[in-house]
């Protein structure tokens, strides 16, 4: 049951990366680059998945411990958090950075969650793949489905920590479209955003206090996740979430001298040159159709509503268009699709939703004898006593049936 609702998600979330996000329009914004440039940068607007920046962001580079970003998800959709494990040998002695781990001390799923994304244990993580796949070659052939589904096309997966491997990599805007998936989980956001964690003693001798090592939680205001990474291969690599005004968005540098400074100003960029407008209310927006049923109506509305971060400029080009059928049969059931409702920007769909009934209608059997009595008089007078007897027949029948 759990596999079957990811997997509904996952492809949700892919044709929405794939269908809503338009190509990157930084022209339409003032963009500073007081900061070093990276080898390759996106910025995705995280509900969205409108990419709102993009440099070099098809370009496939190592990625150093930003891979764990896919290994928390995976672990997290995949595995309960409160489940005790104990500590394979496999899992210790990983080379980088780490939490110490010792074969054989207790500790539960969420703690190794935290000590893999505060403090970026590769221990962690090996742990985490072993639990999940029983081996890390098994897990990262999970981790390479995963990204699939999610729309991330360009990536390879050989491991869960990121550590150097020949064929393991990564494009600033697959790494985009990862975090921004994770980041729609409560647990995932909850996890990477949280400056402190204590993981208390499982047989190792002590408690470990973990610190969150990513400095944009501390200095950037709106700062609220994601991830750090560095080897010597890969640079300085930052996954950067941020929350302004009710719309949140990720940054990724790969390869960046000045990781902190240019998230920085790739987020400033974007919150400056973009906000999120609501372009659809589900609760201001009703219709009423008639229907072939003389005298009767039927209310309709939508399940959902739509926000989209746009420029000022390109708010003019928004046309949203309602396509309903002039008359609807009865009878209709209350959720039954009569319509449709579309957004374009430039042309271009942004979003559509089915109009739906919100009541159930059906004929009376006055609406029958009308329906069949017009039928049988084909246009002509028709007062006769005998042709409305014949309709009552009719309908006595049709209610019957």
């Amino acid at each position: 049951m759990v596999k079957r609702f990811f997997i509904v998600l996952s492809a949700c979330f892919s044709a929405l990366f794939s269908t809503v996000s338009l190509p990157c329009i930084s022209e339409d914004i003032n963009v500073v680059h007081a900061a070093v440039l990276s080898k390759a940068e996106c910025v995705v607007e995280v509900e969205s998945g409108r990419i709102l920046f993009t440099q070099n962001g098809k370009e496939k580079l190592p990625m150093a411990s930003t891979t764990k970003i896919l290994t928390a998800i995976i672990a997290i959709e995949d595995l309960d958090a409160g489940m005790q494990i104990t500590v394979p040998e496999k899992a210790v002695g990983i080379e980088g950075s780490s939490i110490y781990l010792v074969k054989g001390e207790k500790m539960t799923v969420r703690d190794l969650l935290y000590g893999l994304m505060l403090r970026s244990g590769n221990d962690c993580a090996a742990a985490l793949a072993i639990l999940h796949s029983g081996s890390v070659e098994k897990f990262a052939v999970c981790m390479n489905e995963r990204a699939e589904q999610i729309g991330a096309h360009d990536s390879s997966f050989l491991n869960p920590h990121g550590l150097p491997q020949e064929g393991h990599f990564t494009t600033a805007e697959d790494l985009a479209k990862i975090a921004a998936y994770a980041l729609q989980n409560p647990v995932f956001s909850q996890i990477v955003s949280a400056d402190r964690y204590v993981i208390p003693d499982g047989g190792c001798g002590y408690a470990r206090d973990l610190r969150n090592k990513n400095k944009m939680l501390y200095e950037y205001d709106g700062a609220d996740g994601v991830k750090t990474g560095f080897t010597k291969e890969a640079g300085r690599c930052l996954v950067t979430s941020a929350t302004r005004n009710g719309m949140r968005i990720v940054s990724v540098v790969l390869n960046s001298p000045d990781m902190y400074g240019r998230s920085a100003e790739l987020l400033d960029n974007a919150f400056r040159g973009f906000s999120k407008t609501l372009l659809f209310d589900k609760n201001n927006y009703s219709a009423e159709l008639k229907t072939d049923a003389k005298e009767k109506t039927c209310k309709c509305g939508c399940s959902e509503s739509f926000a989209y971060p746009l420029t000022e400029e390109e708010k003019q080009f928004v046309k949203i268009r309602e396509v309903l059928p002039s008359e609807i049969c009865l009878p209709v059931k209350k959720g039954e699709p009569v319509g449709e409702i579309q957004i374009y920007l430039k042309n271009q769909l942004l979003f559509s939703q089915k109009i739906v009934s919100i009541e159930s209608k059906e004929k009376s059997y006055l609406d029958i004898i009308r329906e069949i009595a017009k039928r049988n008089c084909s246009g002509k007078v028709c007062g006769s006593i005998n042709i409305w007897r014949n309709a009552a027949l009719q309908a006595a029948g049709r209610a019957t049936s």
